[in-house]
């Protein structure tokens, strides 16, 4: 009798556990409850996610959640999914994450998908007015909301990231890695805000997406290639940014980049290529396409800056930039420009003047008249209806 009673406990144990690794992970059967801290509870549902050997889905239901910054790391032994359908508040204090330069990290794993209706809160507000790094080359590092590193076919899908301290999304040394139907959103005065940047990464697609920010919709680091970018509301914010490139000594060539069918609302910059002037390295900027775009009162629509030098830098002007940009086109772009009559700048290196690039049919106002386009060293190819370059 007491063989058989044994035999059926462990039996029941057994089936648990299996259904338990190879199917749904609600964080509520870790001891994760809304109104509290599910630090614990999330970490403990991907610990027996990762080593289970079938598919399974950590869950995260509605309500209200706390945390704290915490990284959920592979190698994995299964596709996992983490679908995110509550509200996940990272600290208002920017004090309780300081040693954290992420609120939540999922890295080194394959195919990993990140989903649901759920919101990612940054609660920002208070960090933003601590943050003086455009006058402070030394200033204090805060936490971005999301970062994924060293992922292969992996996706991200709906959520929703808020007032992030920093940076909502850092995509870091990602492989076939997918953005699709993201709203990111904080105020357009809050410092360093970041939609989501990217770098070292290789085929990369952000696709079907809102940002509003208070810097770059996105940015792109170096070391990137073959990037998508499709189907993007762009706005708040300082637009979508290549670089800036050429500060540091271990920087790698940027190559292959689609933005194509996106809006820009009010923007500082619609699309930008930025490169330090006397950069610290030799490296490419090459193959990029801007197409099929819409600029709805924008301040710079189409600039390529290879003197930028923020007043934060210590950077001189003196020395040219020596980041090769190339085979670059701008094709099919359309709508209005607030800041000065110039809605095109291409300053280009007079060390490494631009080559290759190309311009075609081009419709930008400035006041109800043509924009002009500003350019230097550099002469472009224009087809179709394009401004001709002023010197």
């Amino acid at each position: 009798m007491k063989l058989a009673i044994i035999t059926i406990f462990v039996s029941l144990l057994l089936v648990k556990y299996c259904f338990a690794t190879s199917g749904n992970l609600d964080i509520s059967s870790f001891g994760g409850k809304p109104n509290s801290d599910i630090s614990k509870a999330l970490s403990s549902a991907w610990t027996q996610a990762c080593a289970s050997t079938t598919a399974a889905k950590v869950l995260i239901p509605s309500g209200t959640y706390q945390m704290g910054a915490l990284e959920l790391k592979g190698p994995c032994k299964a596709p996992i999914e983490i679908q995110i359908d509550g509200t996940i508040k990272a600290p208002a204090n920017p004090a309780s994450n300081d040693v954290a330069s992420q609120f939540l990290m999922i890295g080194n794993a394959d195919s990993i998908t990140v989903s649901g209706n759920g919101v990612i809160d940054g609660q920002g507000a208070n960090t933003w007015k601590q943050n003086d790094c455009h006058k402070n080359a030394d200033c204090k590092g805060f936490t971005m909301n999301l970062s994924f590193k060293f992922l292969n076919n992996s996706i991200v899908r709906d959520l929703t990231s808020k007032d992030s301290k920093t940076f909502h999304f850092n995509v870091i040394s990602c492989n076939n890695f997918t953005i699709d139907g993201l709203k990111i959103s904080a105020p357009d005065e809050s410092p360093n805000t970041d939609g989501i940047h990217i770098a070292r990464s290789s085929s990369v697609k952000v696709i079907n997406t809102n940002i509003a920010t208070g810097d770059d919709c996105i940015s792109m680091g170096d070391g990137n290639k073959n990037v998508t970018i499709e189907n993007v509301v762009c706005g708040p914010g300082h637009g979508i940014s290549v670089g800036s490139l050429g500060k540091y000594k271990d920087e790698e060539s940027v190559e292959g980049l689609l933005v194509k069918n996106c809006t820009f609302k009010g923007t500082l910059n619609g699309v930008r290529i930025k490169t330090f002037p006397n950069s610290q390295i030799q490296i490419s900027v090459t193959d990029m396409h801007f197409e099929d775009l819409i600029m709805d009162n924008v301040e710079n629509p189409i600039i390529i800056d290879q003197e930028y030098c923020p007043l934060v830098t210590k950077c001189s002007t003196q020395s040219p930039s020596k980041i090769k940009i190339s085979n670059i086109s701008f094709k099919n772009i359309k709508g209005t420009t607030k800041a000065t009559p110039e809605g095109i700048i291409l300053a280009c290196s007079s060390g490494v003047p631009c080559q290759g690039i190309t311009m075609a049919d081009i419709d930008l106002k400035f006041n109800g008249a043509v924009a002009k386009a500003k350019c230097t060293n550099v002469k472009p190819t224009i087809t179709g209806t394009a401004p001709t370059c002023d010197a």
